[in-house]
């Protein structure tokens, strides 16, 4: 049997947004793994589908940078929140992504080795940063959007300053619409994909494991139920179909009523303009999803004390 440590348990809580003692005993019953203690929760009805927690795991910033038809984000990263706040630091990150839309470096490996304004590569450059400013830093990602007709339309939540943020995005909307019909409703679907999360453009795209793991998560949960296994069939696809609505950005209700399908909304747009227009592809960087800060001893004993 594993140990359950106080900092897993704060960790499956910051994830789950579940109890403590229900955490300890998720983790308990999946011998101290994450990722299984956090469905053993949402089988369980305990824990969101996808808490969004504001409780970002890095530091750094996201930079986006937009030129005619084309658009970048990329994301650097730091220890600390203070660096984010150091010019040097921020041109740095506004220099990558100039780069990176310049050059069309398609991941983090690809731009660092690309020539830097200032002489040598990104890569040394960005271990000159770390000398003279004293912290560790890490070109993580960088992805890219294109259209042949239309707008690319970026967008930053929290800013440090323009084109930098924590949470960035790119909305690629293809057409023959005017730019002044095509600039703020992109504005308008970026908005919402910084608050809503999106996973994927359609259902069709989200990753098949993913349902996968949402489908065994379902059945767990149906199979309690008591009821007939077709019933308990048909719950399980229902609960399926329900994620996927909601979690594709087209099929999702727009944050501005929380009525109308996003694919609705862009229908609309292109209705009224009397020209066409599709919303091609988007990007959603929010700084340091999917990395995990190490808890401090100090934080652990807190958590302890608390009775975890």
């Amino acid at each position: 049997m594993a140990e359950i440590t106080a900092a897993a348990v704060k960790e499956l809580r910051d994830r789950s947004g579940a109890g403590m003692m229900d955490c300890k005993k998720a983790l308990t019953e999946a011998n101290g793994d994450i990722e299984a203690a956090t469905d053993w929760l949402r089988a369980k009805g305990l824990a969101a589908a996808q808490k969004k927690s504001s409780r970002t795991a890095a530091e750094g910033l996201v930079g986006v940078a937009v030129v005619g038809t084309k658009g970048v984000a990329v994301e650097v990263n730091s220890e600390t929140d203070f660096v984010a706040k150091n010019d040097q630091f921020q041109d740095f990150v506004r220099t990558v992504s100039t780069v990176a839309l310049k050059s069309g470096a398609a991941d983090a490996e690809a731009l660092s080795a690309q020539p830097h304004p200032a002489g040598g590569t990104i890569a040394e450059k960005l271990v000159a940063n770390i000398a003279t400013i004293g912290e560790n830093q890490n070109l993580r990602r960088v992805a890219h959007v294109e259209v042949a007709e239309g707008v690319v339309v970026p967008y930053v939540h929290n800013a440090a300053a323009p084109g930098l943020g924590k949470i960035g995005v790119l909305v690629a909307l293809e057409g023959d619409a005017p730019a002044d019909v095509l600039e703020p409703l992109g504005k308008q679907l970026a908005m919402h994909i910084a608050a809503a999360f999106p996973l994927a453009l359609s259902a069709d795209d989200i990753d098949p494991a993913l349902l996968e793991r949402e489908r065994a998560i379902a059945a767990e949960k149906a199979a309690e139920s008591g009821k007939p296994a077709e019933i308990v069939a048909k719950m399980v696809d229902g609960a399926v179909a329900k994620f996927a609505k909601e979690q594709a950005l087209l099929s999702q209700l727009f944050v501005m009523d929380n009525k109308t399908p996003i694919a609705d909304v862009v229908a609309k747009a292109a209705k009224d303009a009397g020209k066409s227009i599709s919303l091609k592809s988007y990007v959603r960087f929010q700084l340091g999803e999917g990395i995990e800060k190490e808890v401090s001893d100090f934080a652990a004993e807190v958590a302890a004390a608390a009775g975890a």
